[in-house]
């Protein structure tokens, strides 16, 4: 919106100029009809009526106050009729004239009929100084119509600029709304991935170690109860050595670290892996790895990628999950381990109890299977689970062998 103050300033300045045709009109002696000093009054009441308009709508400068705006056009139609009527030389005032229409104007078509009766105004002063004679009627018209088309081209032509430039501050002021609710949405959708990144990586390091102390507890204490001092030593030292790793888990998770055996080969992590849960079950669990006793596959076959660092930690936090849920639920007696590359390169885990089996529609209140799909599921992979029940239970897990999981090794809390 312009400031009123600038147009105060334009306004002032336009009635001073009429002032001075004025009274050079009154001191030259030049008229259309009477003596200059007869007309003077009129044309200092013209031009008095002119700055009485802009009073009475200057609070409606971008208010659209219509009822304002029709007081304006029908003060200044008399003032400009009176002062053009006094001396021909005041419409010039047309200048600040046509411009105040389209300041006050509610909607455009209100400037063009503004437009109008101010040309109309200016085109019976202009004639009538003249008492209405041919050449000044002709004169009169022609000055008239291009004065309105150039004040309904030109008021049209801004008014759409500044109603663009609105639409246009309308519309940035929604964007950075937008923007500031979906910066909100996603700080909110990050802290609660990384509240369930958090909750994977404690139930599958954590929570699957405090289980196996709290049996290896239980084996120490009725080996102890029973007199085997023997038995009951090394319980308690594997209970050491477990409490030691989930100190060891603990601390990975608080640097930010993978929480898993730090071998640099998976293999070995593997192996790790499942004589921990032999010492501390008693299943008979084969491994059967492919992958540390092949041969190197020949450059640019499919198997030739490096298994990454997030692959590693995915497949042994899957087998981790599924050893953990076959000693509490399967009551196997043996469970087989597969891990090998599958002829597109892709990495497979198989894990095969001959427990009681399971239904795997039925509905589940533990929160394992499910975390391990949505673990794989970022990893690119996918889960795939064979149970009867009463015919024990296979897990197959199938993961890409450079696998960059989209929540990345994140966002852990220091």
């Amino acid at each position: 919106m312009i400031s009123r103050r600038w147009v105060d300033v334009a306004v002032a300045a336009v009635v001073a100029l009429g002032i001075g045709i004025l009274v050079l009109g009154a001191l030259s002696g030049r008229g259309a009809a009477g003596s200059a000093a007869e007309r003077l009054p009129w044309g200092a009441a013209g031009l008095g009526l002119l700055v009485a308009a802009y009073v009475v709508a200057r609070p409606s400068a971008g208010a659209e106050d219509a009822r304002r705006f029709r007081a304006f056009l029908a003060i200044a139609f008399v003032g400009l009729a009176v002062m053009t009527f006094a001396d021909p030389s005041l419409a010039t005032m047309q200048v600040i004239a046509y411009p105040l229409v389209w300041i006050f104007a509610p909607a455009r078509r209100d400037g063009v009929s503004g437009s109008v009766v101010v040309g109309v105004g200016m085109f019976v002063g202009y004639a009538g100084g003249f008492v209405f004679a041919l050449d000044a009627v002709v004169e009169a018209l022609a000055v008239a119509v291009l004065s309105v088309a150039f004040s309904i081209a030109m008021g049209w032509w801004i008014t759409a600029i500044a109603e663009y430039g609105q639409e246009r501050a309308r519309l940035l002021a929604e964007l950075s709304e937008a923007q500031q609710q979906v910066e909100a949405l996603n700080r909110d959708r990050g802290a609660s991935a990384e509240r369930e990144h958090l909750a994977r990586e404690i139930h599958d390091t954590l929570a699957q170690t405090l289980a196996g102390l709290v049996m290896l507890a239980e084996q120490a204490g009725r080996r102890s109860r029973g007199g085997d001092a023997e038995g009951a030593a090394e319980a308690a030292e594997r209970l050491e050595a477990a409490a030691r790793e989930a100190l060891g888990e603990a601390r990975a998770i608080v640097a930010r670290t993978a929480a898993v055996p730090g071998d640099p080969a998976l293999g070995a992590a593997v192996e790790r892996l499942v004589e921990r849960f032999r010492a501390d079950t008693g299943l008979a669990i084969a491994v059967v790895d492919t992958l540390s006793t092949a041969a190197p596959a020949p450059a640019g076959a499919a198997g030739d990628e490096t298994i990454g660092r997030e692959t590693q930690v995915v497949v042994l936090r899957c087998m981790q999950e599924a050893l953990a849920n076959v000693r509490k639920h399967a009551g196997a007696a043996r469970v087989d381990v597969g891990l090998a590359r599958d002829d597109d390169g892709w990495l497979r885990l198989e894990v095969h109890d001959d427990g009681r089996g399971f239904d795997p529609g039925s509905p589940r209140t533990g929160y394992g299977l499910d975390g391990m799909r949505e673990r794989v599921a970022l990893a690119g992979g996918s889960v795939e689970v064979a149970a009867t029940a009463g015919a024990g239970t296979t897990l197959t897990v199938r993961l890409p062998a450079a696998a960059a999981l989209a929540s990345g090794r994140e966002a852990l809390p220091a």
